[in-house]
């Protein structure tokens, strides 16, 4: 059932996301508002890098998907080699580029003054970690082709609890401030890294085949970028909209930067688990397309959004109406502007939860069908929107306050959009299936 499998999922995104949150929480706690800012203001550049291995993840998860569910175990023991293979020359390249640019990229967002050291060295060291990103986030699509969400949680729910105590370690014991929690950060999502693909590769072992699997395939790869390449783009295109983002926020100085870096970490945590439980759907779309169960995917489709809202509804009453404590966790006695605009962007993004969840399972659903064009139009078209308005709000009476408004607009536009590209799709309508 559905909601057996994305449950682990979800799970694996609240402990995912504890290696930002506990960063940025002891950074609040411990080391004060500005390390809070920094460390918030660097993770806004690290989402390219996440995005690219976002990328590897869906192309690796549905096109396994569809193998696993076709029986053809050969083919997917080579789609695997494969995408282990490739992804190995992206990270050599996103290493160099995130070492050697990003003072430069830093700079570009008007970085304030006051943070730029500490951005500079958390992103330094973060971004010799991407390998272990990357891995594990493929590690973790083919665990889900497979049908299999439990096994990669469960190390990461290990190293990520261990990097929350590796932080405070760390910082109050060894004193090394926001280079310390970067340094917690990439050994502890190393040894998750490293436990999910070896015990992937010992799975693989075990599935039988007829002869001995390829290590390489042109042919599986043009297939694994089909799907891999248009999702990079769509994520880097929302994670450079995000810097954009970033930049305008900058200029409204540390304080707000602080306060955004508290708000946008309980904001990930939503998005990023209604995100898994798309990734959810598009492994079980892909699955009964390759099984030739088209009939199955519209009851996914229906369960993927009960799901999406059991999750969303309590969290919205949360932010809304709890949210002065919840930014508390991560602010040490905020300054007002820091605590004036935390409140101000939950306020505002928390109440469309409910509508940004709709469009993500949609967009679960387009996908794992390969109907690409369509899910990066609806994504694009958010992305387009929330950058533009910000840009424009932000430069009014509103102030920052205006640049916490382009989200639901974005968001409401680019749902409507996806739900047209959904019933007007011809493999969706009943009489099809």
């Amino acid at each position: 059932m559905l909601w057996r499998f994305c449950i682990p999922l979800f799970a694996s995104v609240i402990f995912q996301q504890l290696y930002n949150i506990a960063d940025s929480l002891v950074a609040g706690k411990f080391l004060g508002e500005i390390a809070l800012a920094a460390v918030g203001n660097s993770y806004e550049i690290t989402l390219i890098f996440i995005a690219v291995g976002f990328g590897c993840n869906i192309g690796c998860s549905v096109v396994s998907a569809q193998l696993f569910g076709g029986k053809r175990f050969s083919e997917l023991k080579t789609a695997v080699y494969t995408a282990f293979i490739a992804c190995a020359f992206i990270c050599v390249a996103l290493v160099v580029f995130g070492v050697f640019c990003g003072d430069f990229m830093l700079g570009l967002i008007n970085t304030p003054s006051d943070i730029f050291s500490d951005s500079s060295v958390y992103l330094a060291i973060y971004s010799l970690g991407i390998p272990f990103v990357f891995y594990y986030n493929i590690a973790t699509g083919i665990f889900s082709a497979l049908g299999d969400s439990k096994t990669p949680f469960v190390f990461l729910a290990a190293s990520s609890t261990a990097n929350v105590v590796a932080d405070i370690i760390f910082v109050k014991a060894f004193g090394l401030g926001v280079e310390g929690l970067a340094w917690a950060t990439f050994i502890c999502q190393g040894i998750s890294c490293v436990l999910s693909v070896i015990f992937l590769l010992k799975r693989l072992k075990g599935i039988e085949t007829e002869g001995k699997a390829r290590a390489f395939s042109w042919r599986l790869l043009g297939k694994i970028s089909a799907v891999a390449v248009p999702s990079m783009i769509q994520q880097s295109f929302i994670s450079v909209g995000n810097i954009v983002i970033q930049g305008v926020i900058n200029g409204f100085g540390s304080g707000v930067v602080a306060g955004y870096a508290a708000a946008i970490k309980l904001n990930n945590l939503v998005t990023t688990s209604l995100t898994t439980l798309g990734n959810g759907v598009s492994s079980f779309t892909a699955q009964n397309l390759g099984a030739g169960k088209p009939n199955r995917i519209r009851l996914g489709y229906t369960y993927g959004l009960l799901l999406a809202g059991i999750v969303s509804l309590p969290i919205v009453c949360l932010y809304v109406f709890f949210r002065e404590p919840l930014i508390n966790v991560f602010l040490n006695e905020p300054t007002l502007a820091a605590m004036d605009a935390a409140k101000a962007f939950l306020l505002i993004v928390a109440p469309f939860y409910l509508i940004i969840a709709v469009k993500i399972i949609t967009d679960g659903v387009l996908r794992g069908a390969g109907m690409m064009l369509r899910f990066m139009c609806g994504t694009l078209l958010d992305l387009f929107l929330r950058v533009a308005l910000a840009i424009v709000f932000s430069k009014t009476d509103l102030g920052s306050t205006g640049i916490w408004l382009a989200w639901p607009f974005g968001w409401t536009l680019s749902t409507g959009l996806s739900l047209l590209f959904y019933f007007t799709a011809k493999a969706f309508r009943k009489n099809h299936l």
